[in-house]
């Protein structure tokens, strides 16, 4: 070799180290980059065996190695990583564009909040494989959606097919793909399927047998005096776990093979329950409605003892959610099945759309779901309004006449269906929501009882409802558990719900003080049981009723109205019928010796130099 060679050498590999520097900057991964850097520092063999004597022992190469490597791959991810795309454009369809007087397709624009996410979703139907576009266009911030390019629906087999997605015209196309986790519907069981389902049926009767066998054995050797059967609670907990646990029909079958004579083990038996019994019922098949389209909450409305209402989407609709906790099982069952009464659907009753467990427990939460209306309840509306005579008398009229629906036996109604009387139980201001016209809803019947014709009204207890509005007889505790006793209870309520929409009533001249609960003046905001019963039941008082109203002429017949319904003897007080027919003879009355027409076109006036102090509230 030449002395040149050497010096040339040591030039290639100079210019070779050079372009693998400069070939290993690209975006190489972690296994290309390591490969790369290992064939750019090779060396000639002098120089290697300089940094074989200089690298450190094999065993600290090796983690040296391995945290390149992983500092190599998280910089890879890093890098990889990205948010969720911006959605600002979407397509839009609608199939009832002629009902709802909109577009019937084209581009929607995303306009939201800016600490949340637009997405893009479509619903359509698959009818005998032919599909049918329902609705296109921008959805609300949804976690369901998030980072999702497709717009994918997952469900298995539902009426109407939903999808939600990120980036713009997202939702131009849409696919049905089943989630592979959901349950799949398998074929008939073969002949060993079904030996196996004999064998699952027959085991806990023949475990049931054994223990029903040792319970005899053991009362015939144990039998103690006086005739008592002896049987401890672990046997008659054994017992009933196996009963429960079994859904097979053998287990009666048991009871009258097993049971030659009377004796202990038949009348453990006769007195255990169905397995009807023992499993929880849990709710009703949900609303068809709301199989059909997905529910969206937005934002919360009120808050109350037994849970709290939400405002809530169903596409283009806006509904009412009232979500209980689920020990308040009991309040949101009762105010369902009062819902689901014969002829509970009225003008001036809420309207129910559906019933929903959602969640699993124990997060499990109830929700029960209603019309919406924006204006919320009669409280609420006059903490910040005064209304004129001729919104008066449609606010208390609308009022009566739901009231007074609601009070009605009406045995054949469309047929052999029956709808029973039903006390409110919790009639308040709070309780009553105005539509957009100031007509008079009904709502919450969590506390209501029904009274079928013949039969007693069921369980029910004496002191329910919101204090300031408990009748005398509420308070002492001295209730006739009758139908009439409770249909009462509720004509004191609206007697009180009546003077809070006259103190807030500008037709008379004077001004008008902020507005105040009943019995506010003189107990305040939170008063307790004593303190009501010291002011409603001993000294007999009510809330003032003020000389100016009375030089109103049609004011003082509503007051005359409400004197009569707050009356101390129960069996004196109006009923809701007659009150009805009082008002709107009062308001016709008050047309017909020229009621200043001004008053009656007014519009409401809105106080904005008001702002009295949060009152009690429950749903």
């Amino acid at each position: 070799m030449s002395p040149a060679d050497p010096a040339r050498r040591r030039r290639e590999e100079q210019r070779t180290e050079e372009q693998g520097q400069l070939y290993c900057s690209g975006g190489w991964g972690s296994r290309q980059l390591l490969k790369c850097w290992r064939r750019t520092r090779r060396t000639s063999g002098e120089e290697q065996e300089e940094q074989q004597r200089a690298l450190p022992p094999p065993e600290e190469q090796k983690m040296r190695l391995l945290v390149l490597l992983v500092v190599l791959q998280g910089g890879e991810c890093a890098g990889s990583g990205r948010g969720g795309a911006d959605t600002q454009r979407c397509q839009y369809y609608n199939v009832n564009y002629e009902m709802e007087k909109t577009n019937q397709s084209g581009v929607e624009v995303c306009e939201g909040e800016a600490d949340k996410r637009s997405h893009c979703y479509a619903s359509w139907r698959n009818a005998s494989g032919a599909i049918q576009l329902v609705k296109k266009g921008c959805w609300l911030d949804d976690f369901n959606c998030y980072d999702r390019s497709d717009c994918v629906a997952t469900e298995e087999n539902p009426e109407v097919f939903f999808c939600c997605c990120e980036g713009n015209f997202c939702n131009e196309k849409f696919i049905h793909l089943p989630d592979p986790r959901s349950p799949v519907i398998k074929a008939p069981p073969s002949s060993v399927d079904v030996l196996n389902v004999l064998i699952y049926c027959l085991s806990p009767a023949a475990m049931l047998s054994v223990v029903l066998l040792i319970a005899v054995w053991m009362y015939r050797h144990r039998k103690p005096p006086y005739g008592h059967v002896d049987i401890s609670e672990v046997q008659l907990t054994l017992i009933l776990l196996f009963y429960k646990s079994s859904t097979c029909w053998c287990l009666r079958v048991l009871q009258w093979v097993l049971i030659d004579g009377p004796g202990p083990v038949e009348i453990l038996l006769s007195l255990m329950p169905s397995p009807r019994v023992l499993q929880d019922p849990g709710p009703p098949p949900g609303s068809p409605l709301l199989s059909l389209k997905p529910l969206q909450l937005l934002e919360v409305k009120a808050m109350g003892r037994f849970g709290c209402v939400w405002k809530g989407q169903i596409l283009n609709e806006y509904v009412a959610v009232k979500i209980f906790p689920i020990q308040n099982k009991e309040s949101w069952q009762n105010e369902r099945d009062v819902f689901l009464t014969p002829g509970m659907r009225h003008e001036n009753i809420l309207r129910f759309i559906g019933a929903e467990r959602r969640g699993s427990h124990p997060e499990s939460e109830l929700w029960l779901i209603s019309e919406f209306h924006e204006r919320g309840s009669l409280s609420d509306f006059l903490k910040g309004n005064v209304v004129s005579w001729s919104e008066l008398c449609h606010i208390a009229e609308s009022m009566a006449r739901g009231l007074a629906y609601l009070h009605e036996d009406i045995p054949h109604l469309k047929g052999d269906r029956h709808k029973p009387a039903i006390a409110h139980r919790d009639f308040k201001s709070k309780n009553i929501i105005l539509r957009s016209d100031l007509t008079a809803v009904i709502a919450d019947f969590g506390l209501a009882v029904c009274f079928e014709a013949g039969e007693p009204p069921g369980e029910t207890h004496g002191q329910v409802g919101t204090r300031r509005y408990m009748a005398p007889e509420v308070l002492e505790g001295a209730i006739n558990f009758q139908r009439d006793a409770f249909l009462r209870i509720d004509m004191y309520a609206v007697g009180l719900v009546l003077w809070e929409v006259v103190s807030r009533c500008r037709a008379a001249d004077g001004p008008l003080d902020q507005y105040l609960l009943p019995f506010e003046e003189e107990v305040g905001q939170h008063p307790t049981l004593e303190d009501l019963q010291e002011v409603v039941v001993h000294k007999k008082m009510r809330p003032t009723i003020k000389e100016l109203w009375l030089k109103h002429s049609g004011l003082a017949q509503i007051c005359e109205t409400v004197e009569e319904c707050w009356d101390h003897d129960a069996e004196a007080r109006l009923s809701a019928g007659c009150v009805e027919e009082r008002i709107s003879q009062i308001r016709h009355h008050a047309a017909a010796t020229a009621a200043p027409t001004s008053d009656a076109n007014a519009a409401v006036t809105m106080v904005t130099n008001l702002e009295p102090p949060p009152k009690e509230s429950s749903l």
